[in-house]
């Protein structure tokens, strides 16, 4: 199994650069950040710029991977956001995860664009938005002309340091949602019970979570793809909890989640309040473990 950190755009570089080394240096396969503009429980407190913030980590940092958690079609375009998807992929030497979703049509969606979308609405703009800038990751040149996107001969130059794309990791709970990642993901990310925001133990939740598994692994076959080939990547610590209680309950649900089939846990970076409050401590003790398992 490889394990993730997500680390809040809520401190200053001086301060936020110290969690992503060391992030690094506990021996952590990746590390992710929010990209929205706003966040649900902490709207009113200090919240940075996706991208800068994950430049400023590509540089400050060697080995691990770095992602979005994830990137969706509330304020992102895909032509823009594939320019700097390309640049976060070369800054980082290939070390770039674009993750992505549908959203949830809350505050971020109605700060910049005041109407209201149904759930299928937004799965048919996030299956063209995922389309398109798969394309233009992947050519040097695109046109595209859909329902909710179009663009005329966008240049890509000098492409992706990592081939054909930069991968992909998107979150879905859905037969549609997952059946894109099937078609176009390397990782299909979930965070548990959809629309869940009060963590249960991570016992209680482990027949949704394999359940959850089964329907990415039928969506690939689905597609034709060998299910094998597909990442599997659980966020931890909004619908599921308890992970980080301690280094004896992070191994426990190390274990348990990979018997159903997760590939990938990841757990956020421990804050002094709610949300996700608990103890950098675990984190240090848990990277005895990483350390041993990349020795």
């Amino acid at each position: 199994m490889r394990h993730g950190v997500l680390i809040l755009p809520e401190h200053r570089w001086q301060d936020a650069r110290r969690r992503w080394v060391r992030a690094e240096q506990y021996g952590f396969d990746h590390a992710w950040t929010y990209d929205q503009l706003m966040w649900r429980w902490l709207r009113d407190k200090p919240w940075f710029g996706t991208v800068p913030t994950l430049t400023a980590a590509a540089a400050a940092t060697e080995r691990i991977k770095l992602g979005t958690m994830v990137a969706t079609p509330t304020y992102r375009h895909p032509v823009p956001f594939a320019k700097d998807v390309m640049t976060l992929d070369d800054i980082s030497g290939g070390r770039f995860v674009c993750g992505l979703g549908a959203g949830a049509g809350a505050v971020d969606d109605l700060v910049v664009d005041s109407t209201v979308r149904t759930s299928r609405e937004r799965a048919d703009r996030f299956a063209e938005f995922v389309a398109l800038t798969d394309l233009l990751l992947r050519q040097h040149v695109t046109s595209y002309l859909g329902e909710h996107y179009s663009a005329d001969e966008v240049w890509m130059s000098p492409g992706c340091v990592q081939t054909p794309r930069t991968p992909f990791a998107i979150a879905a709970t859905g037969p549609r949602g997952m059946r894109l990642a099937a078609k176009y993901a390397q990782t299909w990310i979930t965070a548990g019970p959809p629309a869940t925001f009060d963590a249960h133990p991570y016992e209680q939740v482990l027949p949704e979570i394999a359940a959850q598994v089964r329907a990415a692994e039928d969506a690939c076959v689905a597609v034709g793809r060998d299910p094998a080939t597909l990442r599997r990547l659980l966020l931890t610590g909004a619908a599921v909890g308890g992970v980080l209680a301690s280094v004896e309950s992070w191994r426990d649900a190390a274990g348990r989640f990979a018997e159903v089939g997760v590939t990938d846990l990841v757990v956020h970076w421990p804050r002094a309040d709610f949300p996700y409050a608990g103890d950098e401590s675990v984190l240090a003790d848990i990277a005895c473990d990483l350390t041993g398992a990349h020795a």
